[in-house]
């Protein structure tokens, strides 16, 4: 495949790698890096949690979807998407047509490892997140997979051997 220009878009649960892989993989390929979750606190003024409490989650992947809309319209970039972009059909549409997209998946528990301290997640401010955790799996997996032109598996704590792998995928493909 010729990665020169095609965009590489990373979704996937909470917790999965999308931001820290995206980084590591723009660097890698020498693209522009874009996290549609930053991008809309960069335009608000505000963080993720509040958005969500003053406009509730359809408010947020409103926004979201005009965010992805005009990111996945770029060229040549690594775009990590929060992990319900893929909710939207919409979303799910652009990114499948704009750019290769890659599901980083992870296990439930990897997630909750992973997240377990950051209060910057609104949809794991509950008394279980673990069981909220498996419940996104078990609604996003399969859209995910079906989103998906590539599944890696993100579970391993080694980031540069989860990047390696991307990239030897996107070179195979």
């Amino acid at each position: 495949m010729n990665t020169a220009n095609t965009n590489l878009f990373l979704i996937g649960l909470m917790g999965a790698g999308k931001t820290t892989l995206g980084r590591r993989l723009a660097a890698q390929l020498n693209r522009a890096f874009y996290d549609s979750d930053q991008a809309i606190c960069e335009r608000t003024g505000v963080s993720v949690p509040t958005i969500f409490e003053m406009e509730g989650e359809a408010g947020f992947r409103a926004r979201e979807a005009a965010v992805i809309d005009e990111l996945s319209a770029l060229s040549g970039i690594v775009l990590a998407t929060g992990g319900g972009a893929v909710l939207r059909e919409e979303n799910r549409r652009r990114l499948h047509e704009r750019g290769t997209v890659v599901y980083l998946h992870a296990s439930p528990e990897i997630l909750l490892e992973r997240t377990r301290c950051d209060k910057n997640r609104p949809l794991l401010q509950v008394a279980d997140p673990l069981a909220k955790l498996r419940a996104l799996y078990d609604t996003r997996d399969a859209v995910y997979r079906a989103a998906a032109h590539l599944v890696v598996e993100a579970d391993q704590h080694d980031g540069r051997k989860t990047v390696a792998r991307i990239l030897q995928l996107l070179q195979q493909d």
